[in-house]
């Protein structure tokens, strides 16, 4: 089977199809589960039946190596479709309001959940299945309607996608649009009940300000100058391991892989010692010649890697290798001495690893703190105590300790990022989530009406002291903000005086349904 050509979306027929799957929603096509259900599974089988081309397009595109575009892009949305509809029934249940207190509960409080509408999706080219299918796959559980623009960066996997899409899919629902810059501007420029997007923070903060016109909710999963951190501690060849497989997988080309590596002095040559270790037992003939690793995606990228790597002040200790015509660049680990060098203060999105001596971990943290206080990953290799204090004194979207991005990849926890590195989150249950309207829902009986004349005008001394005996809770603390002792916590815990409400209630019901004869109110 031949790969399919990519092509650009006409520009006319944008519009179109963005009105078309807001019709369709509209219609109410895509809310009920069952057919929520079949789309999931028909993507499954279209993802496996076009699995061959799928492993193809992302050679042509980036070189990856077969396992990792099994592990990375098809097994993983494939399960994905699966754990998805196993869970589906369950997530989109109403649920009883939680905390409720008790006179409240009468009116049957309830969070009922709602698709979000017409989404937008706005892949990446270093995973193109995964970042596009992969949240495309949360708004169909989550009964939304969607236009997904995969990267044109990847246009062999962007062109096989449209083919699983429209051939597996209902295509009054789901559109794949094609195209670059214009396209994808043409496609902001409408209007949308949520936005998508994976990719660059400059990207992303366009496509924010975009969506603010019109006050659209948006989800972004951006990159970061994710630090890795060693300690005097650490296991200095478990940390050479698996900061060079987090480094090598896709060619760097990952955004939650370490972006520089901040290390106290006593452990770098022990570090440096094992990294080339490691380096000669994972590509034991060569990395030129191996078929486990990939290449970067294009030449523009290429050139900007080669920039950052010609500007560094650094001392190259391992790789450097450079080939345009091949677009190669092997993992390349480079000694630095300052944070403001040209491989920290930008992210690399490549396969370099600058190292950064530390006197301790104290300036570890405060430079990672300086460097991006808000990093999608952060990497502690150290003790317990060590780990517990990095993680205590920074933040980042997520963490692996002693390992690289291992949080990022399991499928079913949340994944995303924190300030500039991204906001909200996917994967797993928060996929579905992610494209869902948590609705609160009450419903007020008419026998109910007496008590709720306490909030019709006029208002008088006695209804105001009626409502504050119904609502007000009893403080648990002094006014020192010193905690009480158990017996105030009970009460307050217990509402005592929305107790009281609830006995009054129901006592007024039992009066009114003797009064009519026992008939239900």
């Amino acid at each position: 089977m031949a790969l399919p050509t990519f092509q650009n979306t006409p520009m006319e027929s944008l519009a179109a199809s963005c009105q078309t799957v807001r019709a369709s929603f509209l219609s109410h096509k895509t809310r009920p589960l069952e057919f929520r259900l079949k789309q999931l599974r028909k993507l499954y089988w279209g993802l496996k039946d076009n699995a061959d081309l799928i492993h193809e397009a992302c050679s042509k595109d980036l070189s990856k190596p077969f396992f990792e575009t099994y592990s990375g892009e098809l097994n993983w949305c494939m399960n994905d479709c699966i754990f998805m509809q196993n869970n589906l029934t369950k997530w989109a249940a109403d649920e009883s309001a939680q905390d409720i207190p008790m006179a409240n509960k009468l009116l049957g409080p309830k969070i009922r959940k709602d698709p979000m509408g017409a989404v937008l999706i706005i892949g990446a080219f270093n995973f193109p299945i995964q970042l596009s299918v992969g949240p495309l796959i949360g708004a169909i559980a989550a009964g939304c309607t969607a236009i997904l623009k995969p990267s044109e960066s990847a246009p062999y996997t962007a062109a096989v996608i449209q083919k699983i899409v429209s051939e597996s899919l209902d295509p009054s629902c789901y559109i794949v649009a094609q195209g670059a810059i214009p396209e994808t501007t043409a496609l902001l420029d409408e209007k949308w009940d949520k936005i998508f997007y994976t990719g660059s923070a400059n990207v992303g903060t366009i496509i924010a300000k975009k969506a603010a016109e019109t006050l659209t909710p948006v989800t972004l999963e951006l990159g970061g100058r994710n630090p890795a951190i060693i300690t005097k501690h650490a296991d200095p060849r478990l940390a050479a391991r698996r900061l060079l497989w987090a480094k090598s997988y896709n060619a760097g080309q990952v955004c939650v892989s370490q972006n520089y590596v901040l290390i106290e002095e006593d452990m770098v040559e022990s570090f440096l010692r094992e990294i080339k270790t490691a380096y000669a037992e994972f590509y034991p003939n060569g990395i030129r010649k191996t078929p486990d690793f990939g290449r970067i995606v294009n030449l523009r990228q290429f050139q900007r890697l080669k920039k950052m790597l010609d500007e560094t002040k650094g001392k190259i200790v391992l790789g450097g290798t450079m080939d345009e015509a091949d677009l190669f660049i092997e993992p390349t680990f480079v000694l630095v001495s300052s944070p403001d060098d040209s491989l920290v203060k930008d992210e690399s999105f490549g396969p370099f690893v600058p190292i950064l001596p530390v006197k301790n971990l104290d300036e570890a943290i405060k430079i990672a703190n300086e460097v991006h206080a808000t990093p999608l990953g952060l990497y502690p290799f150290g003790n317990k105590a060590e780990c517990e204090k990095i993680l205590s004194q920074t933040r980042s979207g997520g963490a692996s300790l002693n390992d690289g991005f291992f949080h990022a990849s399991i499928p079913t926890m949340p994944f995303g990022g924190v300030g500039d590195s991204g906001t909200g989150a996917y994967r797993g249950k928060a996929s579905f989530d992610v494209f869902t309207h948590r609705r609160s829902i009450t419903k007020t009986p008419a026998w109910m009406e007496g008590l709720l004349s306490v909030r019709y005008p006029p208002f008088t001394d006695k209804k105001f002291k009626q409502y504050r005996n119904m609502s007000a809770l009893t403080p648990n603390f002094d006014r020192e903000g010193n905690a009480q002792g158990w017996g105030g916590w009970f009460l307050s815990l217990l509402g005592f005086k929305s107790v009281a409400a609830l006995a009054i209630a129901i006592g007024i019901r039992l009066y009114l349904q003797r009064r009519n004869g026992g008939a239900k109110l």
